[in-house]
């Protein structure tokens, strides 16, 4: 049976473009954003798949927000939730309806230097390497379980700009193959 994928993002899109140029684009029934205008959205509709927005102001506050976005995914039957780049935390009610069916990609090598600022926190603490890891998304804040990881070397003269881009480069690699693995077995391993 074949996989449904949904993809959540915020940005650019970088990150979804990986997964929309791979052999997984026939699994991705749809891309949503929080974001209306975002470049993402533009990939995704240019890949033919389709797009939904699910904007916090059209909602009176952040429980209101979680309904519209699980109403918005439920409309998908998603097996699997991808956040390539979304920066909203997910609410209870949606983590509960889909628990252990969202992943999530980061910036360092989970536990340490979870939050918005991973390679910048990285930096600062004088690592001589960090990556990206690939989890399930809980309640917590990059906190659920590891399903894989990818070490980046930190190299003299980093700056955070260069240490994210060769760390995005591993993170595009490590979803894709992750998600080719999903889409071949119904897992990650």
């Amino acid at each position: 049976m074949s996989k449904r994928i949904v993809l959540l993002a915020s940005g650019s899109g970088t990150l979804l473009q990986s997964v929309l140029d791979s052999s997984v684009l026939s699994s991705v029934v749809a891309v949503g954003s929080d974001v209306p205008d975002c470049s993402a959205l533009d990939r995704a509709a240019h890949a033919g798949v389709p797009t939904f927005v699910v904007a916090p102001s059209d909602f009176l506050d952040r429980a209101s927000w979680n309904e519209g976005l699980l109403a918005s995914l439920a409309g998908f039957s998603p097996d699997l939730i991808v956040s390539a780049g979304f920066m909203r935390i997910l609410g209870p009610t949606v983590i509960s309806t889909y628990r252990g069916q969202i992943i999530n990609t980061h910036p360092a090598l989970l536990p340490l230097f979870p939050g918005a600022h991973g390679v910048r926190n990285a930096l600062a603490a004088g690592v001589t390497e960090t990556g990206t890891t690939l989890h399930y998304v809980d309640e917590g804040v990059d906190t659920g379980e590891i399903i894989s990881q990818r070490v980046v070397p930190v190299l003299d003269g980093d700056d955070e700009a260069s240490l994210h881009e060769r760390i995005k480069i591993e993170e595009r690699d490590l979803l894709v193959s992750a998600l080719e693995t999903f889409v071949a077995t119904g897992t990650f391993i």
